[in-house]
């Protein structure tokens, strides 16, 4: 199937599937294309949250779009990488025309709409009756605790949650000095307390803390064990949907990059992720053969996954590493982390999220207490961060930029550096805040800049 049209050009697609298996056809294309030398620098987009391949193909669209006026003298190609990803419906897109399909009317929390039913029936294909249990209970929501156990399994059995390797957990991220394979603890402790714990969050997101400018305060509405509920099924979603995204880059992207090395060696690659695919281009830097130096320069645009992924060692963990400590130096260039403290997704959820996924009592003193749950706050600590809201932690030398400051020549030759774009990444609404809100001018700039592209 060829590539659509995008507005700019050459544009290819790269399609894998869960396992990090690429469409061969479409790989073959790109591979056949490139090597004909008509390109000098190859712009590579993986998203995140996505339902379906043509919002993905919208977006790669748009951010692409100020590309060529804004080096209009460069031999460019583009990439959309398409993976099984999803969103849920009740998260908007800032400034973003939704599909016919989203366009249907979304139920108010804790129901599961009929679009993002479809969406879990696409990623997690034959689970079709757990979907139908899970989406009964959260309509009726009964008001006993039996229910919310019998919730909390079948949203165990819909995301399968045992898996080996690096991509096990939440918390995969890092890696402490002991094998484990243990199941993610949002999952496996009881299900009521955790669903407290993120109503909860969803509180404090929806109370307006960390409003963005210009951004109407939303009514503080105390939630319930339901919407926890729900939350908890988003959550255990996006941690499925953060392993494959590892996955995908490390087994998939990784190793195309390497076969387009091989045919095309002069080709300079820009590696660009959102959110888990923010994480999927940084896990293909793993995936990359010995010796390839085509990579000249990855951004991150409000990446989903662990602030510390790059970390040698944690500040108060010395014998935890990042998963992709020292990979940073795979690249012949920067790695640029954009982040925003508009980010709700990854400024509240996110953390808890994964503190949830990777409890470590050695890390903080024992276990929770039956009051505080896992609390928001004190419990959480800088362990949980994420690099989309505030950058890349405890790497040294990693210098912190204003957004005008990036666009005004700062950014380092190699080496990581943080980008604070909270002057345009900065709308939408809860629960995610501005996590979305990645399609601007300035976003594209930077990636030129990173990559030296003029």
């Amino acid at each position: 199937m060829a590539a659509p049209v995008i507005g700019v050009s050459p544009y290819w697609e790269l399609t894998f599937d869960a396992d990090g298996d690429v469409d061969e056809p479409e790989q073959n294309r790109l591979l056949a294309d490139v090597s004909q030398g008509k390109v000098r620098d190859l712009l590579v987009f993986a998203h995140g949250w996505n339902n379906e391949r043509s919002g993905a193909t919208r977006l790669y669209g748009r951010f692409f779009a100020p590309v060529p006026s804004l080096a209009p003298k460069a031999r460019l190609g583009y990439v959309g990488v398409i993976w099984p990803s999803m969103m849920f419906a009740d998260e908007p897109v800032p400034d973003f025309p939704p599909s016919a399909a989203a366009a249907v009317p979304v139920p108010p929390r804790p129901q599961l709409d009929k679009n993002s039913r479809h969406a879990l029936l696409e990623v997690f294909p034959g689970r079709a009756t757990v979907v139908e249990q899970i989406a009964r209970l959260l309509e009726q929501h009964p008001d006993d605790g039996p229910a919310l156990e019998e919730f909390g399994r079948l949203v165990r059995l819909l995301v399968e949650v045992r898996a080996q390797g690096p991509q096990a957990s939440c918390a995969a991220d890092l890696l402490v000095a002991r094998a484990s394979d243990a199941e993610p603890g949002m999952l496996t402790r009881d299900t009521a307390q955790v669903c407290r714990d993120f109503a909860r969050a969803l509180e404090r997101v929806e109370s307006g803390d960390g409003e963005a400018p210009g951004t109407a305060a939303f009514a503080f509405t105390p939630k319930g064990l339901w919407d926890g509920a729900h939350e908890l099924l988003r959550q255990a979603t996006y941690y499925a949907m953060k392993r494959r995204a590892g996955a995908v880059g490390e087994h998939g992207l990784g190793p195309v990059l390497g076969r387009l090395a091989l045919i095309a060696p002069d080709v300079r690659v820009h590696l660009v992720g959102h959110s888990f695919g923010g994480r999927l281009v940084s896990f293909a830097l793993r995936g990359l053969p010995e010796g390839v130096r085509t990579v000249k320069s990855v951004t991150l645009l409000q990446g989903a996954f662990s602030h510390y992924a790059f970390a040698a060692r944690l500040p108060d963990a010395p014998h935890t590493e990042g998963a992709l400590s020292g990979r940073q130096h795979r690249i012949d260039g920067p790695l640029v982390c954009c982040h925003s403290r508009f980010d709700s997704a990854l400024g509240t959820l996110y953390p808890l999220a994964s503190r949830m996924a990777g409890d470590d009592r050695s890390l903080t003193g024992g276990a929770p207490g039956a009051a505080e749950g896992f609390g928001i706050g004190r419990v959480l600590g800088p362990r949980w961060g994420a690099m989309g809201h505030d950058g890349v932690q405890a790497v040294d030398g990693t210098p912190r930029f204003t957004l005008a400051e990036a666009l005004n020549g700062r950014l380092p030759a190699s080496g990581c550096a943080n980008v604070d774009a909270s002057a345009v990444v900065c709308h939408g609404g809860p629960p995610s805040g501005a996590h979305s809100d990645i399609v601007h001018r300035e976003l594209a700039r930077v990636v030129l800049a990173a990559g030296r592209v003029s």
